[in-house]
């Protein structure tokens, strides 16, 4: 036997030995993809190969600078069976409707009710004593609440799309990468909440022109303890639902990011309620006690770095990824400024169980699409490129008629928005005891808003990645973050403007 027809037999056994691991997606990668160097289509059209090497090597590639090197954007896992590439380069799903619809919905809902039961709770916990005398607290609230889409979302969709590009095949690399994304994630979620809790100082000092140093220390304390439990918590989750989903063959950009945020609302708010009740128990008492867990938050900071250090793409997103949470915090506390005054008016009683709901949707269709949007590009386009239809002037209608692949999740996720709140809204009230129903007003005006905000943050996200893309910056660790605390802001910012609708036409509400 001759050493290239040796060669052509290993290369044919590496490819099905290939084949039986990508089956879970319904794919048959070839073993060009697997195990060869790139190959190149030469003046006369046929393909020729630059190397004969057929050892796979994992190449050191890092998050921010993309998850394939150069020469493999193009193929892609899934290829075979849900790409078809057209001569002009752009690439169609080939996911049925229906599988999209399923793949969504439950996780959809699975989040809507946890940001349902958040909003109960918020409802219920506005009235206890700490809420009511340091009212900076409910400032507060959005900013920790969107420290989900800063991190988790985030790391959903970095994850997402290190799966969907063969990142986490080597077990060494997998557990690598997880590793270090865990421990950045906890030190972004210290110094997210320390730097959260200093923000709503200062706007709450802007507002009232004073704040007690024992409240600023309760605050500090609260959202440093609250962000650092659930940022552990629902990452361990958030690793467990991808690395399930890789095994049952689900998309995981179609599942992560709303698992992720299905109820991390709900565990996020339960625990700066419970934190912020017991440091406001001993804040007369024993006050040295809040000092001593900001200190040991903040000495643990070092461990958090040195883990990171370990895997170069945490190590990049180090040094990098620190813009778009930082700045989705602020866009996030102004959004609290809004509900702060919208919940201290006695006018727009009822207000604070909905605020979680329209902001939480929101935030989970955007960051499906948006992970979708990133994941098409990583396999599809070399960086700094883009498709021919997203080079010119943005035009929303192409974000939802266009031709390029996720114009159809856009359309179903703006579907889902109206089907989906009367659901919830319709929970609410069976939560609250069943005597009342929303009023149709109140009803219609609440769809408003969630439609307008949704439809504004699909546009904004369309835009958003491609840009970030054409920029040379990895949209998984830039566009979520801006994308969920822009749904924070438009969210809190509408339904505001439709209770005051609702109290001018003097609407209670419910019937």
């Amino acid at each position: 036997m001759s050493v290239p027809e040796s060669q052509d037999k290993k290369l044919l056994l590496r490819g099905s030995e290939g084949r039986g691991t990508s089956q879970q997606y319904g794919t048959h990668p070839s073993s060009s993809q697997r195990s060869r160097s790139p190959q190149h289509f030469g003046s006369d059209g046929n393909i020729s190969p630059v190397s004969t090497s057929l050892r796979y090597e994992p190449q050191e590639c890092t998050e921010t600078d993309f998850l394939l090197p150069k020469h493999l954007y193009g193929s892609s896992r899934f290829s075979e069976s849900t790409r078809i590439k057209d001569a002009g380069g752009s690439s169609a799903p080939a996911e049925s409707v229906c599988c999209v619809v399923l793949q969504i919905l439950v996780p959809f809902l699975l989040a809507g009710l946890g940001t349902v039961s958040a909003g109960m709770l918020l409802e219920v916990v506005q009235n206890w004593d700490v809420f009511q005398e340091i009212t900076e607290l409910f400032i507060l609230v959005p900013a920790v609440l969107g420290m989900k889409g800063n991190l988790e979302m985030t790391l959903a969709s970095r994850l997402s799309t290190a799966v969907n590009t063969g990142k986490l095949e080597p077990a060494d690399e997998k557990w690598m990468l997880i590793a270090g994304n865990l421990a950045l994630k906890q030190l972004q979620a210290t110094v997210l909440g320390l730097l959260a809790s200093l923000m709503a100082t200062l706007l709450g000092w802007m507002a009232e022109g004073k704040m007690p140093l024992q409240h600023v220390m309760l605050l500090c304390s609260s959202s440093v303890s609250t962000s650092f439990i659930a940022s552990l918590l629902q990452g361990i989750i958030m690793v467990g639902v991808i690395i399930g989903s890789k095994r049952f063959g689900i998309n995981p950009d179609n599942v992560a990011t709303p698992m992720a945020a299905s109820f991390g609302d709900l565990i996020t708010l339960a625990l700066l309620a419970c934190f912020s009740y017991w440091f406001y128990s001993l804040i007369d008492l024993y006050p040295y006690v809040l000092y001593l867990v900001d200190m040991l938050f903040v000495c643990l900071i070092p461990v958090w770095i040195f883990i990171s250090l370990k895997h170069p793409a945490s190590r990049i997103l180090l040094r990098t990824g620190w813009e778009p949470i930082i700045t989705a915090m602020v866009i996030s506390s102004i959004g609290g400024v809004i509900l702060d005054k919208a919940v201290t008016d006695p006018n727009l009683a009822g207000i604070i169980v909905y605020a979680p709901v329209i902001n939480g949707i929101g935030g989970n269709l955007v960051s499906i699409q948006a992970s979708r949007i990133s994941t098409n590009l990583h396999l599809n386009y070399p960086p700094r490129e883009v498709p021919e239809d997203r080079k010119g002037c943005f035009n929303p209608c192409r974000t939802f008629f266009g031709s390029g692949a996720n114009h159809r999740s856009a359309q179903i996720l703006l579907l889902l928005v109206i089907p989906g709140q009367l659901i919830f809204l319709y929970t609410i009230h069976l939560m609250k005891g069943a005597n009342t129903l929303p009023s149709p007003l109140l009803t219609v005006v609440f769809l408003a808003a969630s439609v307008i905000q949704v439809f504004t943050l699909l546009c904004i996200a369309d835009c958003m990645v491609h840009c970030l893309w054409r920029r040379g910056r990895d949209p998984d660790s830039y566009a979520i973050p801006y994308l969920t605390a822009l749904g924070d802001l438009l969210g809190t910012a509408l339904l505001s403007l439709a209770f005051v609708l609702l109290w001018c036409i003097g609407d209670s509400g419910s019937v």
